[in-house]
């Protein structure tokens, strides 16, 4: 080996001694996220388990992989008791909310032909699937486990989602690549996104972390590829619609156009978009 700055190894080691987390985390959270993924919907499992003989003892397995992760955090994390048991308690309304955006999907999209299609290929639905069980394990106070199984979905989709936002029923993201959504984003119920939709912060500044950042994004509201929303006192107000490429950075009325120059008029009926340059 060519000769290393002693500099270099001093700060090696001095940042393998300052460094908290144990080194299997990642690898315990890809387990846990793929044995849930399994249980929830069989099309991620390598082998169909049938009966219900079967679907308990995935569950049991879910719940052990999960407690096994928080282990591995809390020699070095403050993590809050019960977490497994409650996590379990919600899969039933998690797999319900995850079936309704698997339909969302399917009827938002000529090209899909079937809910099974959009489960097995759709990168939408697998960042979806993993938001909801990480936001599920955010709101009950899990450090650090969220982020990673978010990014997990992240690297594999291109689709950024922080657990920490709250994402209504029925969402539909087509195509996906390059969508971001901001931790104090709020989305409600039947909300499409194209690829490319950022919604994100005004500002950055760190002293904000705890302020409402990003936009909410009421009901029924169709978002076009290549859009950007910001701000946390942004609301794009319901059944409206936002072209490709727009750039808004303030809050518009329910049944609104907005234009790729961010101009707003109101939305006469629902196929009144026709200027708009999707860019889909």
């Amino acid at each position: 080996m060519a000769d290393v700055p002693p500099e270099l190894i001093n700060r090696l080691v001095a940042a393998r001694r300052a460094y908290r987390f144990p080194s299997q985390v990642r690898s315990l959270a890809h387990e846990f996220s793929g044995k849930a993924l399994a249980t929830l919907f069989p099309h991620f499992a390598p082998e169909v388990v049938r009966g219900e003989g079967g679907v308990r003892g995935e569950l049991l397995q879910v719940e052990g992989a999960l407690e096994e992760l928080i282990g591995a955090l809390t020699p070095t994390h403050a993590v809050p008791p019960g977490i497994a048991t409650r996590f379990l308690g919600e899969l039933s309304a998690i797999h319900e909310q995850l079936t309704r955006d698997a339909e969302a999907i399917c009827q938002g999209d000529p090209a899909a032909r079937s809910v099974d299609e959009v489960i097995l290929t759709y990168p939408g639905f697998l960042a979806l699937a993993t938001y909801r069980m990480a936001h599920a394990l955010h709101q009950q106070g899990l450090p650090l486990v969220p982020r990673i199984l978010t990014e997990f979905a992240h690297e594999k989709t291109g689709i950024d989602i922080h657990p920490g936002a709250k994402i209504g029923r029925s969402f539909c993201i087509d195509h996906g690549t390059g969508v971001v959504i901001g931790e104090t984003c709020v989305i409600g119920n039947g909300v499409k996104l194209y690829q490319g939709v950022t919604l994100g912060a005004a500002t950055v500044q760190k002293e904000l972390a705890d302020v409402k950042r990003h936009p909410t994004i009421e009901d029924a509201v169709v978002i076009y590829a290549g859009a950007t929303i910001l701000g946390g006192d942004t609301v794009v107000g319901h059944d409206s619609v936002v072209a490709g490429n727009a750039w808004l950075t303030h809050s518009v009325p329910p049944f609104s156009v907005v234009n790729r120059a961010g101009e707003v008029k109101p939305r006469a009926n629902r196929s009144d978009a026709a200027d708009l340059e999707f860019m889909i």
